[in-house]
């Protein structure tokens, strides 16, 4: 009976509680530029955000974030960034170091 409860917790690190590292590129337009999305997805989730690079001018904003936390909740943080018209693309591998 143990193993068998051993590999449901297993199973489980895998998922939505499964601790994970994500970096994320964010645009967004003009007409957000003044808006603290990065406070409040630290503030509104358990995450941990950690801006890796950004250029933002009065024409654009681009931010290289990196979020820290339980799956699901990088996820929801994910989603409430998309829903809120910040454009999200993964950091591809090896593109920023360290």
């Amino acid at each position: 009976m143990a193993a068998v409860k051993k590999s449901k917790v297993r199973s489980k690190n895998t998922s939505a509680t499964a601790e994970i590292r994500q970096r994320l590129w964010l645009m967004y337009p003009p007409r957000l530029i003044k808006k603290p999305f990065i406070w409040e997805v630290g503030h509104q989730f358990k995450v941990i955000t950690n801006i890796r690079q950004a250029t933002v001018t009065d024409e654009i904003g681009i931010v290289c974030l990196e979020l820290s936390g339980v799956r699901a909740e990088v996820d929801a943080a994910i989603r409430w960034l998309e829903k809120n018209k910040v454009n999200v693309e993964p950091v591809e591998i090896g593109v920023i170091a360290g």
